[in-house]
This record gives structure tokens, C-alpha cells and sequence, in this order.
């Protein structure tokens, strides 16, 4: 196969292989173990995730989602922020634009390295929901931000055994049969948070989940902690700034704001997913 042209990007910690398949150089039907070669760390390119760029009828372009284990999800606030500005940088979408995605089609703005998100309207919330683990009932809560997200308040994050405990949540029967990322959610004051998350599909904490962030500052603030717009701080130190209305029992024009970095541009050859 022929060498596969592909851009590296991080947001605030996510860091995502993005290729423009617009050309179809790749069969998104049957990408799962191509995916899972390409982005194992030290053995290839190494990412949380995979985007790949399509043609779309109705907006800008279609993205497909690939998480590092090769299984498709809906959707990704950073890596829909990183394709965002790849998509504008590649002359594919203005500074304004749309895009499709499993979870319905977001709205994006792009100003240099900051990209600012019109996320899917959240679905799903449930407060204060017992989930035993081990013997011991932990209140948590739950909200679908384009994937699911299962949160806990703590009061320090960096106390919290996030690897183990969050692989709990994830696969717990509560969730089930989708599971959900698990949060881990401490509030500063009315306007900042910390978040820890272990991602699905990943199967581990990543330095940031976009999706995470904002449904942790939802549910912040649909728990009277919190008022839009609300920075919250990453397990990698970067700030991701959530914007929101309420509206009656939900949440009306979402919006996720962080940097999209380009980290290299190159080419995939054989050799990192043929081994």
C-alpha cells in the first residue's frame, strides 16, 4: 500500500492521528486493526485516537472516530476540536463550520490554535444514582455529552485510584450494555473544576476527555456548584473552558473551547501497522 500522509495533533493532552480520506485511501468499514497497530504508543505513530476526514452531503465534511482500541464512538469534544482546525488548515472547511459525527453534527470556530465547539445537545442526565463497588455504595451520577459519562465528586482527584476504580465504573452492570467513561470531579470554586477520567475504549486515564469535561460541568452545575462558563482543569495541566445555557431540566448551546496543536505532519508507512 502506498504510504499513508497523516497529521499528529494534541488537545489538551488527547492526541489524535487524523488523515483525510476524502480519496477513500482507506476502508473505514475495516479499519479496526489498522487502527490498533497505528496507534500503539512505542510500536507506531502512538494516540488516543484516530479521525479520519470524509465528504458529506449536507455540511463541511464527515468524520469517523476511532478510539486507540479500534472500536468507533460516537464522539470526542478534543479530537472534534483538533479536526476542526486540521479541516481549516487543510483548506477542507472555513474558520465557521460543520461537520458529521455518530452523535449528530457539530458546529465548530476556529482562531488560530484555539477552537471553540457547539457540542450535541447532552441527553440522559440522572442525579444521584447508588452504584455499589465492592461492597460499598458510591453516589454517582450520569449524562450523555456524545458518549456516556458516569461522575463522582470527590474531594481531592489526585487521591483518586483512577486506573483501577474508573475500570469499575466503566464495565459496572449500571452502565451497561454501552458502559460509560468514569469522572472524577472536584470543584475549586464557582468557576473552575479538576477532572480525572478513565476513557472507554481507551482503557485507561487519558490526559484530558473533552466529553468528560463538559459533562462534568454540567452535572456541576446542575448540582448548584458551578455557573457557565466554567474552566476546568485537566489530568495534564491544560484548561478547557465550557460554556452553557440552562434550559428548564437540560442544557441549551453547549460549547467546548480549548488549543488544538499540530505536533507534526508524516507518512504512514507499511511497517507501522503490518507487524
Amino acid at each position: 500500500m502506498a504510504r499513508i500522509p497523516f497529521s499528529k495533533m494534541t488537545g489538551c493532552g488527547n492526541d489524535f492521528i487524523i488523515i483525510d480520506n476524502r480519496r477513500k485511501i482507506l476502508d473505514a468499514d475495516n479499519l479496526g486493526n489498522f487502527v490498533q497497530k497505528v496507534c500503539a504508543h512505542k510500536l507506531s505513530a502512538g494516540a488516543d485516537g484516530l479521525v479520519l476526514i470524509e465528504p458529506s452531503q449536507k455540511v463541511n465534511f464527515k468524520w469517523r472516530f476511532f478510539n486507540s482500541d479500534g472500536s468507533v464512538a460516537e464522539m470526542c469534544g478534543n479530537a472534534a476540536r483538533c479536526a476542526a482546525r486540521f479541516a481549516v488548515l487543510k483548506g477542507i472547511a472555513p474558520p465557521k463550520m460543520a461537520f458529521e459525527t455518530l452523535a449528530g453534527i457539530i458546529e465548530a470556530e476556529v482562531k488560530g490554535r484555539q477552537v471553540k465547539a457547539l457540542m450535541v445537545p447532552p441527553t440522559g442526565l440522572k442525579l444521584n444514582i447508588d452504584v455499589p463497588i465492592e461492597g460499598q455504595s458510591r453516589p454517582m451520577h450520569f449524562i450523555n455529552t456524545g458518549v456516556p459519562h458516569a461522575l463522582q465528586f470527590v474531594d481531592q482527584t489526585a487521591s483518586v485510584a483512577v486506573k483501577d476504580l474508573g475500570r469499575k465504573i466503566r464495565f459496572h452492570a449500571q452502565f451497561q450494555p454501552a458502559g460509560a467513561n468514569a469522572n472524577f470531579v472536584q470543584v475549586v470554586d464557582r468557576k473552575h473544576i479538576r477532572v480525572r477520567t478513565y476513557e472507554r475504549g481507551v482503557e485507561d486515564e487519558t490526559l484530558a476527555c473533552g466529553t468528560g469535561a463538559v459533562a462534568s460541568a454540567l452535572v456541576a452545575a446542575r448540582k448548584g456548584f458551578v455557573d457557565s462558563p466554567v474552566e476546568v482543569q485537566t489530568s495534564g495541566g491544560e484548561i478547557l473552558r465550557i460554556y452553557f445555557q440552562a434550559e428548564g431540566d437540560g442544557f441549551d448551546r453547549v460549547f467546548l473551547e480549548g488549543d488544538a496543536r499540530v505536533v507534526y505532519e508524516g507518512e504512514l508507512w507499511d511497517e507501522a501497522y503490518e507487524y
